[in-house]
């Protein structure tokens, strides 16, 4: 994998591919909202699939928890194989610890699943063909209840008094406290939005000062941001090394801090290739330059039970599935573009401006059709599903790194 901190050198600008194309899109349904209510019914689409009981979406969470777990091991043994930064792998598991705190505060949010009645609203709606994770509108609801969950929490019993009441119900009439047990998951579901960092749809850039003097005319920044993909229904984490030449430090620089932060939040599309996202940064700010640009994208999760799977994977995880838990693999890739050198771009009559040139390699169609340096992909799996992977050895996934969850849990890697 490219190491992020090359220097750049001067020389003439270079063809580049242009933007990527809009890729066909499948047409999905959008969620309808109405008084901060999600209807289930207009969301589905042939790609959605609804956990309608709790025990499936207590094991759908179950497996996420595990997943996650197990990606931020990946994260650290990448640092130690030098596939990722120091920096960027502790914004990694920043990011891991908000998506693990998302998907518990989720799980207690649907914990009653198809217990309380004829509730759809109460069910979660999962991408079943192209990304594994809950659809996006789950996360826009769960952030839009961010705003009103110390009002909930101020209505609601406290978790030790609904306990209390639950046990006076079982012993008084016998029966299971059912809506107690709802009040209870509710109550923990406020607790989590109003105390924990979630993982968000859109989570705001921050910077990192990585080098150079901060009150001087040469500065390199950090920057990381994320989004929950609303195209692909996936998380995606984004990281730009820049140069900053303006004259007052760019984090604290009421006039262009809020502007980078607008355009980065807009561009973070999975349609947009990274080439496409780093020259219009380029082009939009002339005293900033953008040395080095890395997407991580977290999915698919591919399950035999929560699923649909094509290609080589769907008989693999087919014949992984006798033990309980190892019939998944998730896929993790990570886009990487670099400046190669810089050239002058006239901007007025008397006003020049640096511009980067990325290293993309024009004779290889396939970097120039990705719009990336390089991309690596890899796919995190459980021992069982890696043996079958193994034996069948499909062609389209023999150059890919696998990440190999072994039975006391460690982490192997294969490429």
């Amino acid at each position: 994998m490219t190491k992020p901190h090359s220097k750049s050198k001067k020389g003439k600008s270079k063809a580049q591919p242009e933007a990527k194309p809009t890729p066909k899109l499948k047409l999905k349904s959008k969620p309808d909202y109405k008084a901060g209510q999600m209807s289930a019914s207009k969301i589905l689409s042939y790609d959605h699939k609804v956990l309608e009981d709790a025990q499936a979406t207590r094991r759908y969470f179950g497996k996420f928890e595990r997943i996650i777990t197990h990606l931020k091991q990946v994260t650290i043994l990448s640092k130690k194989q030098g596939l990722v930064t120091t920096a960027e792998a502790k914004i990694l598991l920043t990011y891991l610890l908000g998506l693990s705190y998302t998907f518990t505060a989720l799980s207690y949010k649907f914990l009653m699943a198809n217990r309380i009645g004829d509730h759809n609203g109460n069910l979660l709606s999962i991408d079943k063909t192209d990304s594994g994770f809950p659809i996006y509108g789950e996360v826009l609801h769960m952030a839009a209840d961010i705003s009103q969950a110390e009002k909930h929490l101020k209505s609601l019993p406290s978790q030790k008094r609904l306990k209390q009441d639950m046990v006076n119900h079982i012993l008084t009439e016998q029966s299971t406290p059912t809506k107690l047990q709802y009040a209870l998951s509710q109550r923990i579901y406020y607790e989590y939005l109003n105390k924990r960092d979630l993982f968000l749809p859109g989570n705001d850039p921050q910077g990192i000062w990585i080098s150079g003097k901060k009150n001087r005319d040469e500065r390199s920044y950090l920057i990381h941001w994320a989004i929950y993909d609303s195209q692909t229904n996936v998380p995606a984490i984004y990281m730009m090394e820049l140069e900053d030449t303006g004259r007052k430090a760019l984090p604290r620089d009421e006039r262009r801090w809020p502007r980078v932060q607008s355009h980065l939040m807009a561009q973070s599309m999975s349609s947009l290739k990274l080439l496409t996202i780093a020259r219009g940064f380029d082009r939009d700010f002339d005293d900033l330059h953008p040395k080095f640009l890395r997407r991580f994208n977290i999915g698919p999760m591919y399950s035999h039970k929560f699923t649909e799977q094509r290609g080589p994977l769907r008989d693999v995880l087919a014949d992984a599935k006798g033990e309980p838990g190892l019939d998944w693999a998730l896929s993790w890739s990570v886009e990487s573009l670099v400046s190669d050198s810089t050239f002058q771009e006239k901007t007025g009559m008397f006003s020049t401006s640096q511009r980067e040139i990325y290293r993309i390699d024009t004779l290889d169609s396939r970097a120039a059709e990705d719009g990336a340096t390089e991309i690596a992909r890899s796919l995190i799996l459980p021992h069982r599903a890696f043996q079958v992977l193994e034996e069948k050895n499909p062609a389209s996934l023999k150059n890919i790194r696998k990440y190999v969850v072994g039975k006391n849990a460690k982490i192997l890697s294969y490429k």
